[in-house]
């Protein structure tokens, strides 16, 4: 099965030590919230859910109602490279660092 994105936000910051990332993630059946510290090569913490709902509510607490969080949008949402949802819904550009990968 493919396992797809649904849901992808970072603290705007970058950098192995301040980077902060929060991924939901489903294959259809199955849903999973992925904390990750450190950008790709940094730690992750994965946690089931039984659906969208509950693994909205874990990304939440995750986040901490922390502000700087933004979401990340997608090609499969046909935004353009680097734009970002913030938790309004309003969309803003946001230019990534060079080593920073493109969402």
């Amino acid at each position: 099965m493919t396992v797809r994105i649904e849901r992808h936000w970072w603290n705007g910051q970058s950098g192995q030590r301040r980077q902060r990332d929060v991924f939901i993630r489903t294959d259809g059946q199955l849903w999973e919230v992925e904390a990750r510290m450190g950008g790709d090569a940094g730690r992750s913490t994965v946690h089931q859910c039984p659906g969208l709902v509950s693994a909205e509510i874990l990304a939440d607490a995750w986040m901490g109602g922390r502000r700087g969080w933004q979401e990340v949008v997608g090609d499969s949402a046909q935004s353009r490279p680097g734009a970002h949802r913030t938790s309004l819904g309003q969309t803003q550009q946001v230019t990534l660092p060079p080593d920073q990968p493109q969402p």
